[in-house]
Formats: C-alpha cells, sequence, structure tokens
C-alpha cells in the first residue's frame, strides 16, 4: 500500500544566504509532495515567492523529472484555467536498508511516495564487525541493480549510535565501533549514503509516513536491539553524543543477565526479541503471559521518567506485534500511567506502529528525500 506523505520536519539549522535557492526549491517540493497537484498561483501564495521565482524553480523541477504538469484545473468555467503541476513520485527510486533485525538484515526499492517496489533480505548468520558491514553492502549492491530508476540515495537504519557523516560509532550487537558505513557504501556504489540509528530513522517514519500527530513523540523500536527516536516540535532529538534515545543499555536489574555491550541487566538484555524469544522459548505456556507483562513493566519503568520530563503525548512501540501487542503493550501503559503525572498519563497514546515491518525502511527513505530534496 502507497505511503501518504504528511508534514514537514522542523529544520534545525538556520538558512544561510546563500542556501536560500535551495531553501526555496525543498519549500516547492514540500509543498507539491505534501499537499498534491497545485498551480503557480497556489504554490506562490502557501510558500510567500514571488512568482517569477516559482515559474523559473517549476521549470526547473519539471526538466528533472521531479515535476509534472497535469493540465488545467478541474471545474474551472471563469478565465483561463490555471494549470495545475504534481510531484512525480516515479522520477526516481530510493534504495532503503534495515539492519535492525536479530537475523538478518532487509532491504527495499521504493518510489519517492515511499511505496515499497521490491524486497529483499540476507541473512547475515551471525557475523560481526567487517562481515556485517560486507552483508550489508551486498544487499544494497543488489537492490541498486533490482532499481527500474535513477536511484537518488541509499538510507540506512543502523542499531546504535550514528553519528551526522554516517559513522556507526558504537553497536553492541554488530561488533561495530567507529564504523564508518555511509562512506563505505557511497564508496562502493557511487550513490548518496544517509545512515541514522533504526530507532530515529522508524521515529521519522512514524511523522512523515504513519500518522503520528502529537508535538512529542517517541518512536521505540525493539529487534536486535532496543532504542528509541524522539521528536520534539517536528525536530529530530539527537543529543551531544547522537545517543538520544539510547534507553536500551539502562541498567534495569542489578545483577541481571549479561548484555552485549558488557555489562549486565541492561533493558536491552530483557527486551531485545532474541532474548525475549528465547526465554519465552523456556517457560510452559501458563508463564509466558506473566513474562511478558514483566517484560512491558520493565520497559514502562524505563520509559516513564522520559515522557514525564520531555511531556511526551504519544508513544509508539516498533517491533513484532506477537510480542509488544497485547500483555506487553497493557503492562507498559499501566507502568507508565503509575509514575507520572496524571495530566500526562491520562493524554498519553502509547499503541503499536502502524507502519509494521516497513517502518526503518520508510524511515530510511525519509533520510533520504529530506537529504537530497529536503521534502519529508
Amino acid at each position: 500500500m502507497p505511503a501518504t506523505p504528511g508534514r514537514a520536519l522542523r529544520p534545525t539549522t538556520k538558512v544561510m544566504p546563500g542556501q536560500a535557492r535551495v531553501y526555496n526549491r525543498s519549500l516547492v517540493l514540500q509543498s507539491l509532495y505534501s499537499d498534491g497537484p497545485q498551480s503557480r498561483a497556489d504554490l506562490a501564495r502557501v510558500t510567500s515567492l514571488t512568482p517569477v521565482t516559482i515559474g523559473a524553480l517549476v521549470s526547473e523541477l519539471i526538466s528533472e523529472g521531479l515535476a509534472v504538469e497535469l493540465g488545467p484545473r478541474a471545474g474551472a468555467r471563469v478565465g483561463k484555467p490555471a494549470t495545475m503541476v504534481g510531484f512525480d513520485p516515479s522520477a526516481a527510486h530510493i534504495v532503503s536498508i534495515d539492519l535492525s533485525r536479530d537475523v538478518m538484515f532487509r532491504g527495499a526499492v521504493l518510489d519517492l511516495a515511499g511505496t515499497v517496489l521490491v524486497t529483499a533480505e540476507a541473512p547475515r548468520d551471525g557475523r560481526l564487525g567487517e562481515g556485517a558491514a560486507q552483508v550489508a553492502l551486498d544487499l544494497a549492491r543488489e537492490l541498486v541493480e533490482k532499481a527500474g530508476r535513477p536511484v537518488l540515495g541509499i538510507g540506512v537504519g543502523s542499531p546504535g549510535v550514528v553519528d551526522p557523516e554516517g559513522t556507526v560509532l558504537s553497536a553492541p550487537n554488530l561488533g561495530w565501533s567507529g564504523m564508518p558505513l555511509a562512506r563505505l557504501l557511497n564508496e562502493s556504489l557511487g550513490r548518496p549514503v544517509h545512515v541514522a540509528n533504526d530507532a530515529n530513522a522508524a521515529a521519522l517514519a512514524e511523522h512523515s509516513f504513519g500518522g503520528a500527530t502529537r508535538s512529542g513523540v517517541l518512536v521505540l523500536t525493539v529487534g536486535l536491539g532496543v532504542g528509541a527516536g524522539i521528536l520534539l516540535d517536528g525536530a529530530l532529538v539527537r543529543g551531544d553524543r547522537f545517543a538520544a534515545g539510547e534507553i536500551g543499555h539502562l541498567i534495569i536489574e542489578d545483577p541481571g543477565p549479561p548484555c552485549a555491550c558488557g555489562r549486565s541487566g541492561c533493558l536491552e538484555s530483557m527486551l531485545s526479541v532474541p532474548r525475549l524469544r528465547a526465554r519465552l522459548a523456556e517457560l510452559p505456556e501458563i508463564e509466558r503471559q506473566q513474562a511478558i507483562s514483566k517484560a512491558g513493566t520493565s520497559l514502562g519503568i524505563a520509559l516513564a521518567p522520559v515522557i514525564s520530563t520531555l511531556d511526551l503525548g504519544e508513544v509508539v512501540l516498533n517491533g513484532p506485534p506477537d510480542l509488544l501487542g497485547g500483555a506487553f503493550l497493557d503492562a507498559a501503559a499501566t507502568a507508565v500511567r503509575r509514575r507520572v503525572l496524571p495530566v500526562v498519563g491520562h493524554a498519553l497514546e502509547l499503541r503499536l506502529s502502524t507502519l509494521h515491518e516497513n517502518a526503518v525502511l520508510l524511515g530510511s527513505a525519509v533520510l533520504v528525500l529530506s537529504g537530497e530534496l529536503g521534502v519529508s
């Protein structure tokens, strides 16, 4: 099913004088992308740009294939009807890679509207370090070859702490420390590459395609690891060391089960998909629901201070519905509401993602759309 583009992300940096043309171009593209076909006069009105500027920008976008003239406005009866201009989602393709899965990496080719056209998977087979990076590279290369249009860029959602240059500073579950993933893919495939933490990518997907409407949104991704992406007033929170939302390595139980980070009792050591499934498999059926509820309560305890501090209105869980729905979700919501002010807890929406397995893939596409076209 095609995704429906949502709101624009709020810029987090000032527009410098030399960037005005790029900024104006992104304004026009964003309006066409989010609001649908419009006339040049419509675009001038909503962007506050002059008709001359709009005319030049629209001509440029049409020549690049990103926009197309659609004919006169339907239903116009008086005077010369305006010619409508629309965004063309088939102008290019995006390759997206999701590295958050526990046993395999997953990728897709998408059009510019977020429609998944082709998918592929690559078993990781337990490989770490350079071996895991090679699996990601081979998957990206396969998808670039399957793209039927020029590839606008490659987006990657990776577990761990990722800096703005696309280097994975730390991802214990993949054996990465200082892995220059964006540079590796760019040098090998010759395409622009944008890499972000997988939970941040999922947060971008909920904002652009998933219907998140609150001013404060936290998207928790549970897969190979556990992490959160946070959006405040349409801006992604990255943190001083690019580790905002890395709640997976908060120590919840001391002493507790060993974690890939080298410590014990981390939230991730109890909630990551491989750990949770393995623990449930060892239990008789009558005890499984209790274990799932306990895991949900652990999550709620970890989330409550974050929700209260930031006054978040929406928490979205992204991961296997059979694990995160039902008793898990109910226990997490109960634990949160017991620990925050009633005014915060009563208004809080805690739900499963509607994007299901495509959340990180769609968010990785948003990285490319935002980085290359300035739209989201």
